[in-house]
Order: structure tokens, then sequence, then C-alpha cells
């Protein structure tokens, strides 16, 4: 079987690649722009290019079966023309051409928070797109048309992730709360009660695995998708403060003003001192979107998470604050917010 892993320099990429490498039944196939960050020891079929470029995309999906889909793009707040042009785009066309092509399998990679806070748990809900947040609503068109595409003789899975933790991610939980934490306008929401559903590399590539190799019938599939344990805010804030001596939030709102205190903020941020706003709606819509777990994941694929988010936590922190070829990713997170 022929297997095209598509971003596979990226975090999910990468750590799909390493895990199907170790199956020697599959022609594992590495979709990047650049060969040269693929793992060393990669010595499978590496197909480079572009996905936004045509001819790259017409050739790509030669004598492929199963396309995994984690080549990816983020955003927490507005740059929709950019969503569109170097996530959305690519990834709809690349659905396209594995439909013409024959492509038996097409295994994506999407978000919890696709479904909003009231249907977070049902990984089958449609999506519900949001205008304050652009990338959002990308990832829902993709999850669109892979619903409408599946059928007898393609199979869809499509997986919501919850929020990647671990070295050599790139901008996420952690990148968007750090920063935001150092300012007495950040709050708990509903004291810090909710549920922060996190994933490391490892899981990540266990699940794309047994997604590759599931006996799933024809037709479209879809799984929530998070580590062995879902801590509260409060735990996860907690933990960070404990052991990096990172600060708290002051005060606490629940949800729904939560998002009217995000409406303000977003309009009066010309007018204040940060160069992005300080809460968005999008980033109260994520913290509410914890309510999920991985039961039919586990009954339908197998999929068991082993991971310790406390350890891919340190280890995502000992990488941006050692690697000075970074020039600390948080560094520059918190310089996003609080110009000197």
């Amino acid at each position: 079987m022929k297997v095209l892993v598509t971003g596979a320099t990226g975090f999910a990429g990468g750590h799909v690649l390493r895990r199907l490498m170790k199956e020697p039944a599959l022609e594992v196939i590495a979709a990047c722009r650049d060969a040269q960050s693929l793992p060393a020891d990669f010595r499978g079929e590496v197909r480079c290019g572009d996905l936004r470029d045509g001819s790259y995309m017409a050739r790509l999906l030669d004598g492929v079966d199963t396309v995994c889909h984690c080549a990816g793009w983020t955003a927490i707040h507005g740059h929709g023309p950019a969503s569109a042009r170097l996530y959305l785009e690519p990834s709809l066309q690349l659905l396209v051409q594995a439909k013409l092509r024959g492509t038996r399998r097409f295994i994506n990679t999407s978000t919890v928070c696709a479904g909003g806070p009231d249907y977070s748990a049902d990984a089958r809900s449609l999506g519900i797109p949001r205008a304050y947040w652009p990338h959002l609503n990308s990832h829902i068109t993709v999850e669109n048309l892979l619903r409408s595409f599946s059928d007898e003789r393609f199979t869809g899975v499509n997986l919501r992730f919850g929020f990647f933790v671990g070295a050599g991610t790139g901008i996420n939980v952690l990148h968007i709360l750090l920063p935001r934490l150092l300012s007495a306008y950040f709050p708990w929401f509903e004291h810090g009660s909710n549920t922060v559903p996190l994933i490391d590399g490892e899981d990540v590539g266990q699940v794309f695995a047994r997604a590759v190799h599931a006996p799933l019938t024809a037709g479209y599939h879809a799984f929530n998708i998070a580590g062995p344990e879902m801590p509260t805010l409060r735990e996860f804030v907690t933990y960070l403060h404990d052991g990096y001596r990172w600060p708290r939030p002051r005060f606490s709102l629940p949800f729904d003003l939560a998002r009217l205190w995000a409406r303000l903020l977003e309009v009066a941020q010309p007018w204040l001192r940060w160069r992005e706003p300080l809460i968005t709606r999008s980033i109260v819509h994520m913290f509410e979107c914890g309510v999920m777990d991985n039961h039919q994941a586990f009954h339908r694929l197998g999929y068991s998470p082993r991971g310790d988010w406390r350890r891919a936590v340190d280890a995502q922190l000992r990488h941006l604050l050692r690697n000075p070829s970074l020039e600390s990713t948080l560094v520059q997170s918190v310089a996003a917010l609080f110009p000197p």
C-alpha cells in the first residue's frame, strides 16, 4: 500500500511519517517543500513541491492508495485571505485530485473546535462557521467537502484533534496562552474548570497509523482525538505556575461574559498598547470546546493514547527556550502582544 503524508516536515506530519516508517508493508511517500528537513533515517520516496502549485498537485497522487493530510497552517484571529491561500485552497484541490485519481482513503487533520462548544463531543457533527475565526471556517469547509466526497469507493476519515503540544509544534495552545498570562486582563474561564484536550506527537502518529489500517466501511468516518488524560485549565496553568513560575489569572468569567469581554478588547485593540487583541472570541471558543473523549477512536480504530501532557509541555518549553535558531518562538509571541 502506498501512503502519502503531506506536511511531512511539520509537527503532525513528521510524527506520522516516523510512525509509518516502522511498518515494512507500507510504501511511505513524503510530500514536502524541503527534503533536507525530513528525518535523517527516512528511506522512502520523496515528492518535493508546493501544494499551491497545480503542476505539482497533478503528479503528487500518482499510485497513492491513502492520503494522510497533515499539511497545515494556523491563525487564531483574522488572516482570512492567508488561510484561504495557504491552507484552504490547496487542501480542497488535494481532495478533488484524490477523488479523481481513485485514491481509496483520505485521512484529514481537523480540530475539535469545528463542532463548537455544544457539539464538540460528537465528532460527526457538522462544523459551525464563526465569523470571528476565518481559519476555523477553512477547516469546516474541508470537512464538508470530505463528507460529500465519501462514498462506496472513497473512504473519508476526519480526525478532530485536541491541541497539539510538544517539541517542534508551530503556533499552539502554549504560544497562545503563555504570553497572555503575563497580563492581568486575561481571566480564568469558569474558574478554570473547563477541560483542555492536549495530545502529543507520538499519539498523533499512532492514530494516523491506526486510521490507515482500520477496517472501516466505505463512506465518511469522524473521530475526536486527544491524549489519555485531559487536564482542566486550572490544572494546566497550575502546572506552568508551579514548574515555571508563570503567573495565573487573577479573576474569572463565565463563558458568556468572556465572549463579551473578548469582543470589547477586540474593538478596543487599536487604542491599546497590544499589537494584537489580548483576548479574542476565537480564544474563548477554543477553551470552550474541551468536552470530548476518545471512546469512538478506541472502539473503531484501536487508538489507545499513551503520551503524558506534562512531559510534552516540558519538552516544548525546553525546545523553545534552548534553541537559539528559533529566536525563541515564545519570546516572539510575547513581543507580538507587548511591544518594547
